[in-house]
């Protein structure tokens, strides 16, 4: 075949494979792999005058491992394809893989709507228990309980080929590969098309502030590097520094800005994900992690996100940036055009308040706040209360924070499920962290699995977190401003430690909600609020019933009936019987 083909990395024909790199101060590049008996010099690649070399091996066959040689002067190295889209191991070969070859059966699932979100986000190398690091076959076995809780989002902690088998997955060395370990490309699709048939969006986690450090052939790709720095992918002064190594790519160059593109755009076209999370991107905007110091980072996320938006309308872009920037989520020409970001401004004052042991230090205008931001549309921010983040790096999960040796315990219970519940009822998108549902303690580790025993011991909990989701996803119709955008805290008191608020979409029964916390130890009964309307107002939820744990009171709360007098500015009012650390959610009948 003489004829150029476009394209990256190994490009499948029917009569062999053309392979094209970036490789600008390399001598000589040539591709040496099975097909050629790992010769060095019977497939050389052409020159295309412009860094990159291309050139077509007849007969090379897809399953066949490759590397490319390359030269600089008289240093002769291999290295493992940038594009190669699955790898033997993170120091192995290249494999030569073919997307189109999947059966996909039809699959045309789209994501949901962003305010009808549910994420449960999930680290699949310790989400099943068992000898060895978990695969994409297990979690897809365990998609029953995800799909009972009543999630519809799986958001993945990164699954790009990383050094070694155990990791958290931030130090991806082959961006286009899916860790070996896990089971590969195919195992990664056969995991998402499951999802899609039971109606579960598959979110990716990306790592694009730095690359590596370990197992990178990137590092000096063509051998060329400047004061001990990376070469043609990565910056070679003081802006490769991330707190991750010396790895940050260079959003400057062309190459490198189309290398990154072409990777999130991959996720979505060959492995029909549904969106994408950015790990940290404060140091894609900036390289202190402060500022916007990096103007070319900046663009190079708003070019990606614009793309998105326009090929794939109902995915999701969620921005890990946590200093609240509403120009994160702007779509504005200034703007870098996520759809969301995750909220620092919900989780740690959230937290705070379920930590906290004395409920006189309790800060229920904090929680107000909390409930309450936004960074200019309602379900512009993801919020959440454990995250890997949030249970790791010397903090435990919520239980574990609030009971320390004791997170199965009542105050453990108590407090961890009504932040759940101030979660679930909170404009945003919620997200769960795995085994949240079921009281999992400690702190989170790669190479531990969850403890899914506990799953059995705490069905009434994950019963809870279930029932709090129905609602929050409107499964009986009479819940819908829960996914509204409309609030109004309208009830704040510190003293007793009550808060109460408003959610609705268009207003009128079945869509108003009315939600009631007490963050105090002691019960609050004939405790009067407003009512947005007259009548009777159905007791949809009590996350103080005995259904959900031994230890809980199953106090006397009932339906409200709001035919009081104006109250918190509402036109009506009734009293409610409120149990300790508990919520009640209520709404009117259709």
């Amino acid at each position: 075949m003489t004829e150029n083909i476009g394209g990256m990395g190994a490009i499948i024909t029917d009569t062999g494979v053309a392979f094209r790199v970036w490789a600008p101060n390399a001598t000589s590049v040539s591709v040496k792999g099975e097909f050629n008996d790992w010769s060095e010099d019977a497939n050389p690649l052409g020159t295309e005058f412009n860094g990159f070399w291309y050139g077509f091996v007849e007969g090379a066959q897809v399953g066949q491992e490759y590397k490319f040689h390359l030269t600089n002067g008289e240093n002769g190295f291999d290295r493992i394809d940038p594009y190669a889209r699955q790898v033997t191991n993170s120091v192995g070969n290249a494999v030569i893989y073919d997307h189109a070859a999947y059966d996909w059966e039809g699959d045309s699932f789209v994501c949901p709507p962003h305010n009808e979100l549910v994420i449960y986000e999930t680290h699949v190398g310790s989400f099943t228990s068992g000898e060895g690091v978990g695969t994409f076959e297990g979690l897809t076995g365990s998609l029953d309980h995800l799909q009972e809780l009543g999630i519809n989002a799986v958001q993945l902690m990164p699954v790009a080929e990383f050094a070694g088998d155990h990791s958290w997955g931030y130090n991806p060395a082959h961006i286009f590969a899916v860790e070996t370990a896990y089971g590969g490309p195919d195992a990664l699709k056969d995991f998402v098309k499951e999802c899609h048939r039971r109606g579960i969006a598959v979110i990716m986690d990306v790592v694009y502030n730095h690359l590596g450090p370990s197992d990178l052939d990137l590092w000096t790709f063509d051998g060329w590097s400047q004061d001990g720095f990376g070469g043609i992918y990565f910056y070679n002064d003081d802006r490769a520094h991330t707190p991750w190594g010396s790895t940050r790519p260079n959003y400057g160059t062309g190459e490198v800005r189309q290398f990154l593109h072409d990777n999130a755009l991959s996720w979505l076209r060959d492995f029909h994900v549904n969106g994408l999370r950015y790990d940290m991107i404060p140091y894609i905007r900036s390289a202190s992690g402060t500022g916007f110091d990096l103007p070319e980072g900046w663009s190079m996320m708003r070019w990606i996100n614009v793309d998105v938006r326009q090929e794939f309308p109902r995915a999701i872009t969620i921005a890990e940036d946590m200093h609240g920037h509403a120009s994160v989520t702007s779509t504005a020409d200034d703007g870098a055009s996520f759809h969301a970001q995750w909220d620092a401004l919900f989780v740690h004052p959230v937290r705070e308040v379920l930590e906290t042991p004395d409920d006189g230090n309790r800060s229920m205008a904090e929680l107000r706040d909390a409930i309450g931001s936004s960074y200019g549309d309602t379900y512009s921010r993801v919020i959440y209360t454990e995250s890997h983040d949030e249970v790791a790096n010397g903090r435990a999960r919520v239980p574990e924070e609030i009971e320390p040796g004791n997170a199965t315990g009542w105050a453990a219970q108590k407090r961890s499920t009504l932040g759940a519940g101030i979660m679930l009822a909170s404009p945003g998108i919620p997200m769960l962290f795995q085994g949240q549902e079921f009281l999992e303690g400690g702190w989170f580790r790669d190479d531990v699995p969850l403890d899914w025993s506990k799953a059995e011991n705490f069905q009434g909990i994950a019963r809870l977190y279930r029932d709090l989701i129905r609602l929050r996803r409107n499964w009986f119709d009479t819940t819908k401003g829960l996914s509204g955008h409309g609030l109004n805290v309208f009830h704040t008191n510190e003293n007793a430690k009550v808060i109460a608020w408003q959610r609705w979409a268009e207003h009128g029964a079945g869509d108003d909600v009315v939600i009631v916390a007490n963050l105090s130890h002691e019960a609050r009964d004939n405790y009067r609020i407003g009512f947005p309307s007259y009548g009777l107002w159905k007791l949809r939820f009590s996350s103080d019933a005995t259904i959900y744990s031994s230890l809980f009171g199953d106090h006397d709360s009932f339906d409200a009936d709001a035919t009081g007098a104006g109250q918190d500015g509402l036109e009506h009012s009734a009293t409610v019987n409120v149990a300790p650390y508990s919520m009640l959610i209520f709404s009117q009948d259709r």
